[in-house]
């Protein structure tokens, strides 16, 4: 348990760039009071920013970073520049222990690349997956992996992100035992691929690790509270995760497009404008933001882009439950559990 998580903070990734970035970190302060920063980036713009944000000057160190990865800029380029850039510094410091926990809303791939070339994947991982918290129905959100890290994946890839997820929905939303799926086209045992039904298999006799897999589910039944971690490549989830985003704005205009629409339609928007403050807030991607990449020698969260300041501090706040309930400590147990029952056969080889 770290009692004072040191987070760094890619502050030029983003839409928003250090305005959005350290203002978020202000906003995460006053959920997590423990947190401490370090602020890579251009010295200058970002001691602006916090010049605005005085409460977070005596925890935050600046770090000058000349350079910034674009999003334009491809992996390997991005590689080649990451001891120059605020992204690469941040996830540096993270391997150097100068900090628990990076977090970027820069370029997703040039992220993932540098993160697993700089951190390297855990033993046992194959490949590290990129996972996020999802709203439900339910009591608690939904940990959706793989999505976009890996299009395509082996039985052995699916059986390792099932145990790195279920050990993040155990840390981030305090789950003993979360219920486990795999995303198919059906839930009989005889749909999917070769790969689905091998990964079900393996699963289905693991009841020795923390979680309960129930087997298959469909992609319509997502949302419902029906499972706490669902596992799939990453092509196909990110389609998933694609869908749901664009369904939620969908829902989201076709509403205002309604309410918008003649007086009537306006005096009923003002009698549920209760109702509908809790559906903006169920569906805003702010309230969920921050996907983490499983399977690496740290942590590293990612941010949207586009993310406001409160999805940023969200993001941080990702990040220091990772920290705090140690994370990396927990996929390693879990994983040495898994091969102690199955041998190495099951989670090293093809």
């Amino acid at each position: 348990m770290n009692d004072a998580p040191r987070i760094a903070i890619d502050a030029m990734g983003g839409d928003g760039g250090p305005a959005v970035m350290i203002a978020g970190c202000a906003r995460a302060c006053a959920k997590f009071p423990e947190l401490r920063f370090r602020l890579f980036g251009d010295d200058a713009a970002i001691r602006v920013e916090l010049a605005r944000h005085p409460a977070i000057a005596g925890r935050a160190e600046v770090v000058h970073a000349p350079d910034v990865i674009s999003g334009e800029d491809k992996p390997s380029q991005a590689i080649r520049r990451a001891k120059t850039t605020s992204m690469g510094l941040a996830i540096a410091a993270v391997k150097a222990k100068d900090a628990d926990a990076a977090v970027s809303a820069g370029n997703t791939g040039a992220l993932m690349a540098m993160s697993k070339l700089a951190l390297r994947t855990m033993r046992g991982i194959d490949r590290p997956a990129l996972a996020a918290l999802l709203p439900t129905l339910g009591e608690d959100d939904l940990v959706l992996l793989d999505l976009g890290a890996n299009t395509e994946c082996d039985s052995r890839n699916l059986v390792q992100f099932a145990v790195m997820g279920a050990a993040y929905s155990r840390a981030a939303l305090g789950l003993a035992a979360p219920r486990v799926r795999l995303l198919n086209i059906g839930t009989e045992e005889m749909k999917g691929t070769d790969e689905l039904k091998d990964a079900a298999a393996q699963l289905r006799g693991a009841d020795y690790l923390h979680m309960r897999f129930d087997g298959f589910i469909e992609a319509d039944r997502l949302g419902r509270g029906e499972a706490d971690v669902i596992v799939t490549d990453g092509f196909s989830g990110n389609i998933a995760l694609k869908t749901i985003e664009g369904t939620a704005r969908f829902v989201t205009d076709l509403l205002r497009q309604a309410f918008t629409s003649s007086i009537r339609s306006k005096l009923g928007f003002l009698i549920s404008k209760p109702a509908m403050h809790l559906l903006k807030v169920h569906l805003d991607p702010n309230n969920h933001n921050g996907a983490v990449f499983l399977g690496l020698n740290g942590i590293v969260v990612k941010s949207h882009g586009g993310a406001d300041v409160s999805g940023v501090a969200n993001a941080i706040g990702v990040a220091a439950k990772l920290v705090s309930n140690d994370i990396t400590r927990r996929i390693t147990e879990d994983l040495d559990n898994f091969r102690a029952h199955t041998g190495p056969v099951a989670v090293m080889t093809a």
